[in-house]
C-alpha cells in the first residue's frame, strides 16, 4: 500500500512539472523578479541539502552495508558506466541537437543516483529494502563531491565567467556544508522531521519545481523552443530511453553472471539505473550560467519522467512473478 501510495505521488509530482515548464514558458520570471528568484532559489537549494543531511540515518546505512559487492555494482553504474555511455553519445554525435543538449546528456551521467524513489520500487518489487538505502544515500552523498569532478575532468568547456575554483566554492556553501551540518545536527532534528515526513517530502518536491521555472525562465529569454523544434525534442527524448535500455540490461546481466538473489538483483536495477532530479537541478544552478542551464537541463528532466515510468512497469513484472 505504501508502494502504491509512494508511485502515486511520483505521478503527481510528474504532472507539476509539466505544468511548472508550461508557466515558465508563458510566464517567465522577469527584471527584479530574476534576483529575487535566484535568490530564494539559493536558499531553498541549501535548505534542502540540510534535510538531506538529517534524513541520512547511520543506523539503516549500518544494516544495509554488509554487502561491498552489490554496493560496487551500484556505485561502478552510477559513476562510470553511465558517464561512459555519456562520453560515447556526446562523441559519437548520432542525434541532431544542439551541442548544449550533448553537455546535458553528459551531465545527467554524471549525477547521483536517486533516493526516495530508488527505495520506494525497491520495496514496491519486494528487493532488499536496507541495501537500497545504504547505497542510495551512499551514492547521494558521494555525488556532492563526484560530479561536480566529473564535470570537470568530461568536459572541457568554460562557460562565462566561470572556474573550477568558483564552482567548488559554489558546491561546498551551498551543498556540501548544509547537508553536513544536517547531519551533525541529525540528533536534535530527525525527531522532527520524521514527525513531520509529508511537509518534508512537499517542500523537497517544491524546491524542485522552482529550480525548473527559475531554469526555463531564463532558457525563454535565450530563445529555447525556437533552437528546440519536434524533432530535436524527439530525439531526445530517444537518446532518453536508448540510454536507461543499455543500463538497465547492463544491470541486469551483471547481476545474473554475479547470482545475485531475486532481492538484491532487484537493488540493482532500481539504484544502478537512475538519476537524481532532486541533485541535479540545484548542482546545475550553481555550475551552468542562465543562459544554457535550460538547455543543459532538458535531458534530465525528460530522462526523470521516462525512469519512473519504465521502473513503474519493470516493478509490475517483479510482481507478477
Amino acid at each position: 500500500m505504501d508502494g502504491e501510495m509512494s508511485l502515486l505521488r511520483f505521478e503527481s509530482t510528474m504532472i507539476k512539472l509539466f505544468f511548472t515548464i508550461l508557466l515558465a514558458t508563458l510566464f517567465p520570471a522577469k527584471g527584479h523578479f530574476v534576483v529575487f528568484l535566484n535568490f530564494l532559489t539559493a536558499i531553498t537549494i541549501s535548505l534542502l541539502f540540510f534535510m538531506h543531511g538529517s534524513r541520512l540515518s547511520r543506523k539503516k546505512l549500518i544494516l544495509g552495508s554488509s554487502n561491498w559487492q552489490l554496493h560496487l555494482c551500484i556505485l561502478l553504474s552510477t559513476f562510470l558506466l553511465f558517464p561512459i555511455l555519456g562520453l560515447l553519445l556526446g562523441w559519437w554525435h548520432p542525434l541532431n541537437i544542439p551541442a548544449e543538449i550533448y553537455t546535458g546528456f553528459i551531465y545527467l551521467c554524471i549525477l547521483p543516483a536517486t533516493v526516495q524513489s530508488a527505495i520506494a520500487f525497491t520495496s514496491m518489487a519486494g528487493g532488499n529494502v536496507a541495501a537500497a538505502i545504504c547505497s542510495a544515500s551512499a551514492s547521494s552523498f558521494l555525488g556532492i563531491f563526484l560530479s561536480p569532478f566529473l564535470l570537470n575532468l568530461v568536459i572541457n568547456i568554460e562557460y562565462g565567467s566561470s572556474n573550477k575554483i568558483e564552482q567548488i566554492t559554489k558546491i561546498m556553501l551551498h551543498l556540501l556544508l548544509p547537508f553536513i551540518l544536517g547531519h551533525l545536527l541529525r540528533r536534535w532534528t530527525s525527531g522532527w522531521i520524521e514527525k513531520h515526513d509529508y511537509i518534508i517530502n512537499e517542500m523537497d518536491k517544491y524546491s524542485i519545481l522552482l529550480v525548473v521555472y527559475s531554469a526555463i525562465s531564463e532558457a525563454i529569454g535565450n530563445s529555447i523552443w525556437n533552437k528546440l523544434g519536434f524533432q530535436a525534442m524527439l530525439s531526445i527524448i530517444t537518446g532518453c530511453m536508448l540510454l536507461l535500455s543499455i543500463v538497465l540490461l547492463i544491470n541486469l546481466l551483471v547481476a545474473r553472471l554475479l547470482r545475485l538473489d531475486k532481492q538484491d538483483e532487484i537493488v540493482v536495477l532500481f539504484c544502478g539505473s537512475k538519476k537524481s532530479l532532486a541533485n541535479g537541478l540545484p548542482m546545475a544552478h550553481l555550475l551552468f550560467p542562465g543562459s544554457i542551464r535550460g538547455m543543459i537541463l532538458l535531458p534530465l528532466m525528460i530522462f526523470h519522467q521516462i525512469q519512473l515510468l519504465v521502473c513503474s512497469i519493470i516493478v509490475q513484472i517483479y510482481k507478477n512473478r
